[in-house]
């Protein structure tokens, strides 16, 4: 009896052929991770009785100030990061160093994140006595959730062209809207101090 060598591929690929398959279970952990990420700090934020402050920085009038800054500076890095990510996709010319301001800028922009969102879940909790505070606990959450599902798609291969982009776009967008149920109307309400 003859083999057909091709008969045999089709139906036991080889590793390399295994591995050009798309693979759904390459998506599933970065998503439960979002998942889970979002979700403890909707636990901690609920269960945590709140204290009202967490830090404040010298040269600014309240914690409110200083978080409504460090969030405009985070929604600035953001925003020169989707700048690069055109030029980085060609989309937009840009100089040959686009793709290091595209990193760096989304580190710059998590880092300053960061405090704010300490600030948040330790002082204020998760909150839902206002639509407006609803969503930004809701979405604050959520962002860090897919920001933690952005990075890890970041580390795989051979990931489709449009994942990337949905996902940032979809960090991108939640972190506006953080920044105007926040920022936005501290600066409304307060005005735009320090």
């Amino acid at each position: 009896m003859t083999v057909d060598p091709n008969a045999v591929t089709q139906d036991f690929p080889s590793p390399q052929n295994r591995h050009r398959r798309p693979q759904p279970a390459r998506y599933l952990v970065p998503a439960l991770v979002a998942g889970a990420v979002a979700v403890a700090l909707g636990v901690y934020g609920k269960v945590h009785d709140p204290t009202g402050t967490a830090f404040n920085l010298a040269g600014f009038s309240s914690t409110g100030a200083v978080k409504s800054w460090l969030a405009t500076t985070a929604l600035f890095f953001a925003l020169v990061q989707l700048v690069s990510a055109f030029m980085v996709y060609g989309k937009l010319p840009g100089p040959a160093w686009s793709s290091a301001l595209h990193r760096w800028s989304g580190r710059f922009a998590f880092l300053v994140s960061v405090p704010v969102a300490v600030h948040c879940l330790y002082a204020m909790g998760y909150q839902t006595y206002e639509t407006r505070v609803f969503w930004h606990s809701l979405l604050g959450c959520f962002f860090f959730g897919a920001f933690s599902a952005k990075m890890l798609l970041l580390r795989s291969e051979r990931l489709p062209g449009w994942l990337l982009p949905i996902v940032g776009g979809l960090v991108l967008t939640t972190l506006t809207i953080i920044w105007l149920t926040s920022a936005l109307w501290f600066f409304r309400t307060f005005g735009v101090t320090t």
